[in-house]
């Protein structure tokens, strides 16, 4: 990967001193550093850790609304994650807790916006499905199915309209490939060149609905074609993998200005959100998911290369887990936002005669 697309940031919180000696040089490793891929590691199991933590605190009643988790896309999340510059910009669609977290966001921050607390992202009032942070480059969570591509769309041609360098990542789910702003977001950014990568999570259901059954063309990629645009396919459970193709196609946009389409094919572990319990698959499905497990998986890939022995990895995932609870005790200490402020937010800058009566208010 071009060092020009490795996100950077402090030294991984969780990184174990890897095992120099007994690193095999050979497979698909060969030429990673270590740290990197312990780093890797460690943030995989931080945001499946975190997503735990949050379905329990939605069963507790702590969280309210929709909540959408990340678990079974840990791979793809980081691989998207590692190919973008901290100035590059990101859309997505409402199951976006990891994004954040894998954007350079404070974990106890994203807890805090899942809790409706004032130290959130979006200062609570946006729960599970609004993270939103300017300064991580995260412009949405949006829980309108594909409400942020014509966004995504637009931000790519305000870039190309200043002369900038970066470049807009906008993520979506495999379902929202049938809608009209898909097609039209991807007419237009192959017309005017805009630097936009497109990534759509295969996770072959659209909540309930899998993707044979809902599009005619299931190769999700191949829709690409039609705007002349690159498109491709990548396995989502290949942390690598996604991370080489989502770089190789953010610096394309960087340099030449192209748009192109990236389907990354993962597995949901759970319902379509929390309350779901996912009685429509088959139990075939359900264990090929499981035997899918891009952490699980990953975790035995390092250990049989040497990058790291058991005891390094229960200390990777102590330390993950000891950063999800932090993020828990860190919402849970944090104040509920004041009802006077309900209306503070209604529009970007003052506006004359807004209305900020209550339910309980008089019209009169």
């Amino acid at each position: 990967m071009a060092q020009t697309a490795t996100r950077t940031k402090p030294a991984t919180r969780g990184t174990t001193k890897p095992r120099r000696g007994s690193v095999r040089r050979g497979g698909r490793f060969a030429g990673e550093s270590p740290e990197l891929l312990q780093d890797y590691f460690y943030e995989m199991t931080l945001i499946r850790r975190f997503e735990e933590r949050a379905a329990q605190g939605y069963t507790q009643a702590k969280i309210g609304g929709y909540c959408h988790l990340n678990l079974g896309e840990e791979a793809t999340v980081v691989g998207l994650m590692r190919a973008l510059r901290k100035t590059d910009l990101l859309f997505t669609n409402y199951r976006e807790h990891g994004y954040a977290i894998a954007k350079g966001i404070e974990p106890g921050r994203v807890m805090a916006e899942l809790y409706g607390r004032t130290t959130g992202t979006s200062k609570g009032w946006g729960g599970s499905m609004h993270m939103f942070d300017v300064e991580a480059g995260l412009l949405g969570g949006y829980g309108i199915v594909g409400g942020q591509i014509p966004l995504a769309t637009g931000a790519a041609l305000a870039i190309d309209y200043r002369g900038g360098d970066q470049v807009v990542m906008c993520q979506m789910g495999d379902g929202t490939t049938n809608i009209g702003a898909f097609h039209e977001a991807l007419n237009i950014a192959a017309l005017w060149n805009l630097p936009v990568v497109f990534v759509v999570i295969n996770n072959k259901l659209g909540m309930g609905t899998t993707v044979d059954k809902s599009s005619a063309e299931s190769e999700l990629y191949k829709r690409a074609s039609a705007y002349r645009m690159h498109g491709e396919r990548v396995d989502g459970n290949d942390v690598l993998a996604v991370r080489d193709a989502a770089s190789r196609l953010v610096e394309q946009a960087r340099e030449t200005g192209r748009p192109a389409l990236l389907e990354a094919v993962s597995e949901r572990l759970k319902g379509h959100s929390v309350v779901d319990p996912a009685k429509y698959r088959s139990e075939e499905s359900v264990e090929q998911a499981k035997q899918a497990d891009p952490v699980a998986n990953f975790r035995a890939e390092l250990i049989e290369a040497g990058i790291l022995d058991e005891d390094a990895a229960v200390e990777i995932e102590r330390k993950a887990q000891a950063e999800a609870d932090a993020a828990v005790a860190f919402a849970d200490d944090s104040p509920h936002p004041d009802p006077s402020t309900l209306f503070d937010y209604t529009y970007a800058t003052p506006v004359a005669n807004d209305s900020r009566r209550l339910p309980a208010d008089p019209v009169f």
